[in-house]
């Protein structure tokens, strides 16, 4: 059976990725593509767990940054293997909410861990399967902290501070540098339905030819 493909959203906090992740979905079904949304750390029960862990504050105790990149590796794992790589070769298409891209930005920008680190982790799990297109919704820092403000609630990562996620931005950037067949910037100011309208013209082209990508 053919296989799927493999589409990434990626970028920092409060840029509007889950939305328009899920966006994707109802779009590329309506194109007659069978498609499943899962997100990272997540997408199974296992790895669910491990993405409450890693989310969470723990009193007294936070996660070292090699902690965390293990924990992020080892829910990456068992996303692969149980969900996302079961279902590409079924045929069905995945978009997944982050991938290893944001393990570069944030373990690797955002917290300053070694690449070269990442880059092992990254052979020993997943050599062999890369996304096929990964959108990168950019916006800057200073507006995505806005809209974090009117959220209510927040997380461990959404806590960090403009400085933080002016280095994660700065990796996402370097990536679409070094991979640019692979990753495509979406601009991500403006409404909703904007954003959506980007991210469809960006596949469109690849619907006409699923080889393309």
């Amino acid at each position: 059976m053919c296989k799927g493909k493999f589409i990434t959203l990626e970028g920092a906090e409060g840029v509007g990725k889950s939305t328009q992740a899920q966006s994707l979905c109802a779009w590329l079904q309506a194109q007659g593509i069978e498609v499943i949304y899962t997100r990272e750390p997540g997408g199974t029960p296992c790895a669910e767990r491990l993405r409450a862990l890693l989310l969470s504050q723990h009193e007294g105790e936070d996660w070292l940054p090699l902690s965390e990149l293990l924990l992020m590796f080892s829910a990456r794992h068992q996303h692969l293997e149980h969900k996302i790589i079961p279902a590409l070769k079924q045929g069905t298409w995945v978009v997944c909410d982050r991938f290893t891209d944001a393990t570069y930005a944030y373990q690797g920008g955002g917290r300053g861990l070694d690449q070269a680190v990442i880059k092992q982790l990254e052979t020993w799990v997943h050599a062999h399967q890369q996304p096929d297109l990964t959108l990168w919704l950019d916006l800057a820092p200073e507006i995505a902290h806005q809209r974090l403000q009117t959220r209510g609630t927040s997380d461990r990562f959404e806590r960090q501070d403009q400085t933080f996620f002016a280095r994660v931005r700065a990796i996402y950037a370097q990536r679409a540098e070094m991979f640019p067949e692979r990753i495509h910037r979406i601009a991500a100011q403006g409404t909703q339905a904007e954003v959506a309208a980007r991210i469809q013209a960006c596949l469109r082209p690849y619907l006409l030819d699923e080889e393309a990508i």
